[in-house]
């Protein structure tokens, strides 16, 4: 991506992955901060790492220890910039290790809550902090010996150098998580490494980064066409508005109704990309189709086979009929790039193409425009409010590519289709009014192509069962049920079970993530 004077993407923090399940969380509180943070895998060369022009470096935590064969290592770069250190966990005992500490493993392994105890409040990365403070432990070796000129800033019961650090080289370690919600003051740490020593400017705002992004997209695409699939998720309507913004009538957005969207959706994008975004639209009305290939189709995975393949033959040949397009834009985020990166390397979070919108060819020759690469969810969202949209558009909860037909389990006809989108708009209405769609990460319907004995009135019933599921969850790698009040849930199933016709039963999910997944399918 192009870089102007303005890029506030300079001067930020660098993070080394040494595989930590919790990485993407020290790039995202540091974000949190307005200060620009980006992952790369430890081994990343100097040069490539350094065009970000970064104030301060912090290292991963990590599943090894410093001693394993082929542990992950410590970059002499990384030293030889003369730039503020902070090393989490495996990362300080990595910093510790290379400068001539001693780590051992620990009498006593700490995973969990811990206290610890401050021993120099007047350092700079403690700032503010109380005499004592509650954090999250996750280790099996220790600091037996700090490195010279290293002196112990704070301790633990199991951990006599929980915090380590040489102030006159800005070189600092912490043997715990401040990444995770589970220490409480983590954040404010955090801040005090990023603003007090590493002297960064909160300049990573949203008004900042649309400015930077209609740069970059002029930049590349000049004065040559892009088309775009849109699926009316957030991020591919996003991508859309920032992409039009720098460039106009250049950009074509083709939709694509499958009829496997929620009530309303498809006439929402729409209306939302002509009288919002003012882009130009190709709007395909699909839905026969899609129905008549899935018919008889009841295994998960040919369903998204079916619907991917149809959609990509859909979408060539609407961008087929449109002359000159050089350019395919996607809204690929930040978590697609890293995920799909370490795929291929177990430690690595190398920036590649993520094709996110529902499986385009390989063959296709078009170069891809992707403003949100290096954005997280919450950014995204943030930076569609700034551009205008709607809060039905920004707010858009998660959406599975094959949309409801992996929601309605077993065969997906329009009867079955209507049913769940109807329970599906009942169960998210009472928990809009309620005020919860955003404390909850992702809710939805779901129908089983179970059927069970009810009576209602004088009648016997057979009929089908809803399944309503809400979770809450911070990264969408572990999720927990949502603890949502009886009475609202009493509300919700008295209407479905009176409203939608051919349900009879409906029962909530209290599955966790794992060993369940979040979908149901």
């Amino acid at each position: 991506m192009a870089q102007s004077r303005t890029d506030a993407r300079l001067g930020g923090i660098v993070i080394l992955d040494y595989g930590s399940q919790y990485t993407q969380l020290i790039a995202r509180r540091i974000r949190e901060l307005g200060v620009y943070a980006e992952l790369w895998p430890f081994d990343i060369a100097a040069e490539q790492a350094l065009t970000l022009q970064p104030k301060g470096i912090i290292l991963s935590g990590g599943p090894n220890s410093v001693y394993d064969e082929n542990a992950p290592y410590l970059p002499q770069w990384v030293l030889d910039q003369n730039i503020p250190v902070l090393g989490i966990c495996y990362g300080m005992q990595l910093l510790t290790h290379t400068l001539g500490g001693k780590v051992s493993p620990a009498h006593a392994r700490e995973y969990g809550p811990a206290t610890v105890t401050i021993t120099h409040q007047e350092n700079m990365l403690l700032k503010d902090f109380p005499q004592t403070f509650e954090v999250w432990m996750s280790h099996g070796d220790h600091i037996e010996t700090p490195p010279p000129y290293f002196v112990s800033l704070g301790y633990s019961t199991n951990s006599p150098y929980a915090i380590i650090g040489n102030t006159d080289r800005n070189l600092f370690g912490v043997q715990f998580h401040p990444e995770v919600v589970h220490t409480p003051l983590g954040r404010k740490l955090l801040s005090n490494f990023v603003f007090h020593i590493c002297q960064c400017q909160p300049d990573w705002t949203p008004a900042h980064f649309i400015e930077q992004a209609i740069v970059d997209i002029q930049s590349q695409v000049g004065d040559a066409k892009v088309v775009m699939a849109l699926s009316g998720g957030v991020d591919s309507m996003v991508a859309a508005t920032l992409i039009h913004k720098a460039i106009g009538e250049q950009l074509t957005c083709i939709f694509v109704d499958n009829g496997l969207l929620r009530l309303n959706e498809a006439h929402e994008v729409v209306e939302t990309v002509q009288n919002v975004v003012g882009a130009k639209l190709i709007a395909v009305k699909a839905d026969e189709l899609f129905l008549d290939r899935l018919a008889g189709v009841t295994d998960p995975e040919q369903k998204r086979k079916i619907i991917g393949e149809t959609f990509i033959h859909i979408f060539e040949e609407e961008a087929a009929k449109i002359e000159g397009v050089r350019f395919l834009g996607q809204g690929t985020i930040y978590p697609d790039v890293i995920e799909s990166a370490a795929k291929e390397r177990p430690h690595a979070q190398t920036i590649k193409t993520h094709h996110n919108v529902g499986g385009l060819p390989e063959e296709m020759t078009l170069e891809l425009v992707e403003p949100l690469r290096y954005l997280f969810k919450d950014e995204v969202r943030l930076v569609g409010e700034a551009l205008g949209l709607p809060e039905r558009s920004v707010w858009r909860q998660p959406f599975p590519g094959p949309g409801l037909a992996i929601r309605c389990l077993g065969e997906v006809t329009f009867e079955r289709l209507e049913r769940l989108r109807l329970a599906d708009k009942i169960f998210r209405d009472a928990l809009a009014q309620a005020g919860l769609m955003r404390e909850i990460a992702q809710a939805y319907a779901a129908l089983l192509p179970v059927k069970s004995v009810g009576v209602m009135g004088d009648q016997r019933t057979y009929a089908e069962t809803i399944v309503l599921r809400a979770v809450t969850t911070e990264d969408f790698m572990t999720a927990d049920w949502a603890k949502l009040p009886y009475e609202l849930l009493t509300q919700v199933s008295n209407r479905i079970v009176n409203e939608v016709e051919g349900v009879n039963r409906v029962v909530y999910d209290i599955s966790t993530k794992p060993p369940a997944t979040i979908e149901w399918e």
